[in-house]
């Protein structure tokens, strides 16, 4: 083989070879929405792309409560159509009692978000404007808080209601460092490598805090053996085949093996009753999903770590979804229930 053209293979496989780590790098980083967060207790990201079709497309639009549908006939977004993909950083609060609660949050939004027809909206409401690195952050009163807003992308917007605007700066730096695969906040370089691969929405880090309640975190009215400020790892991942059911894991890193073997038993005690108090519900979709999730819920621990498990149905939860956006008493009256 002739030197030169030896030489040209050596370059075209090492070119390839590098190509082939890159887009490795890539497919093991996280989604560049959670990247652009700031530093943060927890964080949470949702991919409603994939949801929508796991979903098949299924669910009915509910009926616009007429504020809302005010800003779409401004805006031309849409929420339940526009946004792809959500990522939020939960920032714990010193004074629980203040403006903002136990928990600020800070937000990126992507998808058809964005454009001149936005910008005339955010202007019209801002009580005041920022310039920061070329770009516009409005600033809105809302219920004795300030919410930052900045188009920070053509398909991306964020969204900041902490106390002061560090955090909505942050985001805007980090954007310029978004091609960087591994980039991000300490929270996500800890833990997004646990999450799972495919996972349509996950949450690391102190995840629970907006359910604290002096100190115990509540669901459902249901306080579970958790602290709020405990570390935890949740992913929604599809089963296979992809049409089929959606996992969900919780795990939590207890803050040893002893704590971790008391709230495994504590969170099975829960389980059982949970079963036993849904038995007797009347049998239609929303019912039916909480059954189908308490029924397949498992409890185990690893060490100082205790995982829950539970998975649903992709047609006992599109009839759920389904249902509630009927019977919603806000979907049916134009209601505004959300302040």
């Amino acid at each position: 083989m002739h030197r030169r053209t030896r030489r040209t293979l050596f370059i075209v496989a090492g070119v390839l070879l590098l190509v082939a780590v890159a887009v490795f790098l890539r497919s093991k980083a996280p989604p560049e929405a959670a990247r652009l967060l700031p530093e943060s207790d927890g964080i949470i990201y949702i991919n409603f792309k994939p949801i929508r079709a796991f979903m098949h497309k299924k669910l009915e639009p509910p009926q616009r409560v007429p504020e809302y549908q005010k800003f779409v006939d401004a805006t031309g977004i849409d929420w339940e159509r526009d946004l792809d993909q959500v990522a939020i950083a939960l920032h714990r609060m010193p004074d629980p009692n203040g403006p903002n609660g136990p928990v600020a949050y800070s937000l990126v939004l992507v998808g058809k978000l964005t454009g001149n027809r936005l910008n005339a909206w955010l202007d019209a409401h801002a009580a005041s404007r920022e310039n920061y690195a070329g770009k516009t952050i409005y600033s809105i009163p809302s219920e004795g808080r300030t919410v930052r807003v900045a188009q920070i992308g053509y398909d991306m917007v964020a969204v900041s209601n902490t106390p002061t605007p560090e955090q909505i700066h942050s985001i805007i730096d980090r954007r310029r460092t978004a091609a960087l695969p591994f980039a991000g906040s300490t929270v996500l370089s800890r833990h997004y490598h646990e999450v799972p691969l495919l996972a349509l929405a996950w949450g690391v880090g102190q995840i629970g805090l907006p359910f604290s309640e002096s100190g115990a975190i509540s669901i459902f009215g249901l306080s579970l053996p958790l602290e709020d400020g405990t570390t935890i790892i949740a992913s929604v991942t599809p089963t296979l085949p992809l049409a089929g059911s959606l996992r969900l894991r919780v795990e939590e890193i207890a803050p040893n093996d002893q704590a971790a073997v008391s709230q495994a038993g504590t969170l099975t005690t829960l389980v059982t009753m949970a079963r036993g108090f849904t038995a007797p519900l009347a049998p239609n979709p929303a019912n039916n999903a909480l059954k189908e999730l308490l029924r397949t819920a498992e409890v185990t621990r690893k060490r100082d770590r205790v995982v829950v498990t539970a998975s649903v149905s992709s047609a006992g939860l599109a009839s759920a979804a389904e249902e509630n956006s009927v019977t919603n008493p806000a979907t049916q009256t134009g209601q505004d229930t959300s302040k």
